[in-house]
């Protein structure tokens, strides 16, 4: 990826790695680090539902790139230990087969002594509306306030436990410092995505802190591509994406639809809390493989469950991209709660995603439904990173989303239904 991240700021040196850890391998038998301290459904599945059975005619297509394999099935970086599992990507055109926008990747081409893991799942919002209902999204969203202006108002505060030791103070640095603009981009991107992702965990009952889990695997970004062929907001290897449902194929491309990704990514966060109980535990099954987690746990501790601090039992023992993985989310939420502290002022938030949705034919070209709604084809794009060769599949009728008030206007064009749900706000 492109090396355009700015300098640390002035009279900040730029953070040196304290462990020794390379991101290739273990940290030689260094010492955990020292901690200073510690801070202490049923519409949202009729709505999936529905968009199953409009979507569910096609084939999905084997996959072209190595699946994960083994007993371990994390999502792991392209440097990580030949015995862990690998991931594999959607059919995509060359042109895409790029990292975009994710932090893991920016991290290991450009501070190297860090190394962080290109993860994967991701997330899911939606109710369903009737005909003179207001669509859910816009009730989300007008509810919605970014971490900073919570902070504001009602002082800071987390629902994750928060550890406060060197390595969370030196992911801090480099976000603040040299990945500054990047980290800019992401942190305006949470009005986009942010109230679907903490609608999504709030239902569930889960922390809704975890929204920077999402950050730290893609920077809020659902084209971004990874080397490890992992994709999407919560970058999904293509096995773990179609374990928990999502459709990887030449055509469609679920791990890049936050809408459909969301609820496959915390479904899997769940399965893992249930068997750690532990939030930290848990992030780090996400990133290296649940049952590579749960080994080191039985050696170390002699029980699989554990408390957040359970994490740092096993530190040293993990590879060094999921050593830091939670620091650097720690981290994150730190600058997202709080960030003209950090140097970040007058932040512009992105308006939060919303969008009606159409029945459409086969082999529908995107650029055709644009037309029809009256705006840019980039705006029906960015509507529908999914389909992936900017068109439906061909042979089978798939739902397109369209910007608000645009629907009936696009079936009539096409002589198509409009689709009987609630915008969704990403």
């Amino acid at each position: 990826m492109e090396n355009d991240r700015k300098q640390p700021a002035d009279g900040m040196n730029e953070p040196q790695a304290r462990d020794g850890a390379g991101r290739h391998g273990e940290s030689g038998g260094q010492s955990a680090p020292q901690r200073r301290g510690e801070g202490t459904d049923a519409a949202t599945r009729q709505y999936q539902d529905e968009l199953r059975k409009l979507d569910s005619a096609g084939t999905v297509d084997e996959a072209h790139d190595r699946k994960a394999g083994g007993s371990d099935r994390g999502h792991q970086a392209s440097g990580a230990n030949p015995d862990e599992p690998r991931g594999g990507g959607a059919d995509l055109d060359p042109s895409e087969a790029r990292e975009r926008g994710s932090i893991t990747g920016l991290i290991r081409d450009n501070a190297m002594t860090i190394g962080l893991a290109a993860s994967s799942l991701a997330l899911l919002a939606g109710t369903r509306g009737g005909a003179d209902e207001k669509p859910a999204s816009v009730a989300i969203a007008e509810g919605f306030m970014p971490p900073a202006e919570v902070a504001e108002k009602k002082g800071v505060s987390w629902d994750l436990h928060v550890s406060d030791h060197d390595r969370v103070d030196f992911f801090t640095e480099f976000l603040m410092g040299k990945n500054y603009d990047k980290t800019r981009t992401w942190l305006e991107r949470i009005g986009k995505y942010g109230p679907m992702i903490q609608n999504e965990l709030r239902e569930r009952g889960m922390p809704e802190d975890l929204l920077y889990l999402t950050m730290i695997e893609s920077g809020l970004d659902p084209n971004a591509y990874s080397k490890a062929h992992a994709a999407g907001l919560w970058q999904f290897i293509q096995e773990t994406g179609e374990r928990y449902g999502l459709e990887v194929s030449t055509y469609v491309d679920d791990r890049r639809d936050p809408v459909k990704a969301t609820p496959a990514a915390l479904t899997y966060l769940q399965e893992m809390h249930e068997r750690f109980d532990s939030w930290y535990l848990s992030a780090a099954g996400y990133n290296t493989g649940e049952n590579r987690v749960g080994r080191l746990m039985r050696e170390t501790t002699g029980t699989e469950k554990g408390t957040d601090e359970g994490y740092w039992s096993i530190w040293e023992r993990l590879p060094a991209e999921t050593r830091d993985y939670v620091p650097l989310m720690l981290a994150m939420g730190h600058i997202a709660k709080e960030p003209a502290k950090y140097g970040f002022h007058d932040l512009e938030y992105q308006q939060p995603l919303t969008f009606e949705e159409v029945l459409l034919p086969g082999g529908t070209q995107l650029s055709a439904v644009a037309a029809a709604a009256g705006v840019d084809s980039d705006v029906v794009y960015d509507l529908n990173p999914h389909l992936v060769k900017k068109q439906t599949p061909p042979n089978r009728e798939m739902a397109v989303r369209v910007p608000v008030g645009q629907s009936k206007q696009v079936a009539g064009a096409f002589g198509a239904q409009v689709v009987n749900t609630g915008a969704l706000a990403d």
